[in-house]
């Protein structure tokens, strides 16, 4: 039911008449008699008896005229809510991040948000780059956060951060701060898992200097960036990881940072979407907070 018609019969209901409710809507009588006709049409009854220039309302009427009273002002308020809505930041936002942003850079940022806009929570769900950008792709995540570009398609990717990828080890691993390309065929290395954002990357660029990953001597295949640090720490071997998630133990000493002459593995971290979904507010406003903090 067109809530127009709803409009203009309660108009010329109250008024009792096609001019007074023309004057009243700012329309015109003609177009006013247009939308009573059509609305007696679809409801299949007659609202008004005319009776010389007087209009009478029939029983129809009297029982419509409270109800279409009441759908005007629901529909009125349902759309101060849904404006209300659109203006509100609160409620819980569901993120999906890799590891690295998942533990070393979303929590620290959600808890600035917080500050600023008390009513929201979050949960951020930590998988690999593949898995989380397979569900936004499916739409079971709005919002994702990962360490390379895993789908080309459907998917908006947005830098966020900086990252640089180098080798961190204990000194009984590798003695030296700088080794060579070559040299990295030689040492006990722990690799990240099939779909990680890392291992990605880190192939991608070795790939890029002629050396194939399946050239290092792997002695272990781990599933998150913390596995692989204990295992550096245990004195496995050595391994390519984020600046941002061994920074503290570069810092403390645990580990050490050796250089790679001639290669330099840059990244950024992405923001992702699927193309085709609109943000909730709460949702658009993290979004551009990530995108206003780019460091």
């Amino acid at each position: 039911m067109d809530i127009q018609h709803l409009k203009i019969f309660a108009s010329v209901y109250k008024n009792r008449g096609f001019s007074k409710a023309a004057a009243d809507l700012h329309l015109s009588q003609p177009t006013i008699s247009e939308h009573i006709k059509n609305l007696e049409f679809e409801l299949g009854c007659k609202l008004f008896d005319r009776v010389g220039r007087t209009i009478i309302p029939t029983r129809e009427a009297e029982i419509l005229y409270p109800k279409a009273l009441q759908i005007i002002e629901d529909l009125g308020k349902l759309r101060d809510e849904l404006s209300h809505a659109g203006k509100n930041i609160k409620g819980q936002l569901i993120l999906g991040a890799s590891t690295i942003p998942g533990t070393y850079i979303l929590p620290v940022m959600a808890s600035e948000f917080k500050k600023l806009h008390t009513d929201v929570s979050f949960e951020i769900i930590i998988e690999a780059s593949r898995k989380i950008t397979d569900m936004v792709l499916n739409c079971d995540l709005i919002l994702g956060a990962v360490g390379a570009k895993m789908e080309q398609g459907k998917i908006n990717y947005l830098p966020f951060i900086e990252d640089e990828l180098i080798l961190a080890a204990t000194e009984n691993i590798i003695k030296r701060d700088t080794i060579s390309l070559k040299d990295l065929k030689n040492i006990p290395f722990i690799l990240r898992e099939e779909g990680s954002g890392t291992l990605k990357t880190m192939e991608r660029f070795l790939n890029e200097k002629g050396m194939d990953i399946k050239e290092l001597n792997a002695v272990a295949v781990l599933g998150s960036t913390d596995s692989v640090k204990q295992a550096i720490k245990s004195g496995l071997g050595a391994s390519i990881l984020s600046r941002v998630a061994v920074q503290d133990e570069l810092n403390c000493g645990i580990l050490k940072e050796i250089k790679i002459r001639g290669l330099k593995m840059k990244r950024s971290f992405y923001l992702i979407t699927h193309e085709k979904r609109a943000l909730p507010n709460p949702y658009k406003a993290f979004y551009s907070y990530l995108k206003d903090s780019k460091r």
